[in-house]
């Protein structure tokens, strides 16, 4: 349900017409207005909103690079992989707020930002206290995490449509399911276990050199 000021009110107005733009798709921009395949519409402004990039995108569209210069858009390229959705193997010292994998847009995203942003805080504050400089989501630890997101996701009928949540809004882009559908209760649980346990599914080393699967675990 949209929560705004006053937007059903607005909605409900006389003077505004919902229109199924798949149904009768936009043919032209005309000096009077829009005209689509069923109508022309008398308009004095159009705004634009062409859809968004759910989850990824904001990622994607930066050229982020992980070791051995790893793109994020190539590790990405059959869809996004992450441990907790906080962290991603082969990319040291990068964490993820809300990102794919985690509760995200099936949450109160505000409680789940402040969520992250403490489990991060207190990431860095014990890499600090033990001489640490460098962290890293293991591969198998992430691998296990997303086997983990794709069954709960699978177990419900998200996976069956045709919605942004699966990246549908987006031509080209990973027909995957990218939250986590576990529960927010179920999934901080998991997190502070993680953290409880030294960082579990976690690389740890004091410099960046040696990071990775030889390097010392939390």
């Amino acid at each position: 349900m949209c929560v705004d000021t006053n937007y059903y009110d607005t909605f409900n107005r006389e003077n505004v017409t919902l229109v199924n733009v798949r149904e009768t798709p936009i043919e032209a921009i005309t000096p009077r207005g829009l005209r689509t395949r069923g109508a022309e519409y008398r308009l004095d402004a159009i705004v634009f909103a062409i859809g968004f990039d759910a989850m990824t995108g904001a990622l994607l569209n930066i050229d982020i690079r992980g070791r051995c210069g790893e793109r994020l858009q190539r590790k990405w390229a059959a869809g996004p992989r992450t441990y907790l959705g906080l962290a991603i193997a082969g990319f040291p010292n990068l964490f993820t707020i809300t990102g794919p994998g985690s509760p995200s847009v099936l949450s109160n995203m505000i409680v789940s930002i402040e969520q992250h942003v403490e489990w991060i805080t207190g990431c860095i504050a014990y890499l600090r206290e033990h001489g640490r400089e460098c962290i890293e989501a293991a591969a198998k630890a992430e691998e296990t995490w997303v086997t983990h997101v794709n069954e709960v996701g699978n177990a419900t009928l998200y996976p069956r449509a045709n919605s942004w949540y699966m990246g549908a809004n987006i031509p080209g882009k990973p027909r995957i399911f990218m939250p986590y559908i576990g529960g927010v209760g179920s999934y901080r649980l998991k997190c502070d276990e993680v953290a409880a346990n030294g960082y579990e599914g976690f690389y740890m080393t004091a410099s960046q050199q040696g990071v990775g699967p030889q390097a010392e675990t939390g």
